[in-house]
């Protein structure tokens, strides 16, 4: 997750004063964040301009937001020890951070971020932000299917929230989640006695993978 430091350290590190002379600072109106006056301590993201009596301390980074077409094999991990670590599919670029996750074993729309701000918008707990799979199964879907995974499976000692399913193609469904338990859709499936074989997020949120083909890149 994105890194935030403190308007006060900020002050202390750039201006080499004490705590005590950079809340005065603060106090008298003397910082600004994005042009407007701050008088408390905060955090401030990297893509904030911060300045102190007009000379800037701190120059806003570039907001990226970028969604991407994560290939199955792709592990969403920045840890380049791990094999198909997905900060090797983004060399060249500024850090980014994966906004959610899917498994290695899944592909589909990944949203990437430098932003806090954005990042923590979207992951937010209880956002309901929805998200959007098609998934395919081996073997032919039941007719109660839709109804008990509508409803919620006890997964991992809770019951998942109700979500819609609907039934495409005789192993095929396509479901929306508002929730994102580790490996939920696969955890869901075999309690039902099925085993996902192909798992594809379309949709996070407003985002939509379109025609997107795996290791797409599109900034948004």
């Amino acid at each position: 997750m994105p890194v935030r430091d403190t308007i006060q350290y900020l002050l202390i590190k750039n201006l080499n004063i004490s705590k005590k002379e950079a809340k005065e600072a603060l106090e008298a109106g003397n910082v600004t964040v994005n042009k407007i006056s701050v008088f408390n301590n905060c955090y401030f993201e990297k893509t904030d301009e911060v300045a102190f009596n007009g000379k800037l301390l701190f120059e806003p980074l570039q907001v990226y937001k970028v969604l991407y077409y994560k290939p199955s094999g792709v592990e969403c991990t920045l840890n380049t020890s791990i094999p198909g670590n997905l900060a090797n599919q983004f060399i060249g670029w500024p850090k980014m951070f994966p906004v959610g996750r899917l498994d290695k074993a899944s592909e589909g729309l990944l949203i990437l971020t430098n932003s806090g701000k954005f990042y923590r918008q979207m992951n937010h707990h209880g956002s309901e932000i929805e998200k959007e799979y098609i998934v395919r199964v081996n073997k032919k879907i039941s007719g109660d299917f839709e109804e008990k995974m509508s409803a919620g499976i006890h997964i991992m000692g809770k019951k998942t929230l109700p979500c819609n399913v609907n039934v495409l193609h005789e192993d095929t469904f396509r479901i929306i989640l508002k929730q994102g338990l580790n490996r939920q859709i696969r955890r869901m499936c075999y309690k039902l006695d099925y085993e996902v074989l192909s798992l594809k997020r379309i949709r996070f949120g407003d985002y939509h993978i379109g025609n997107m083909q795996p290791n797409d890149c599109i900034e948004i």
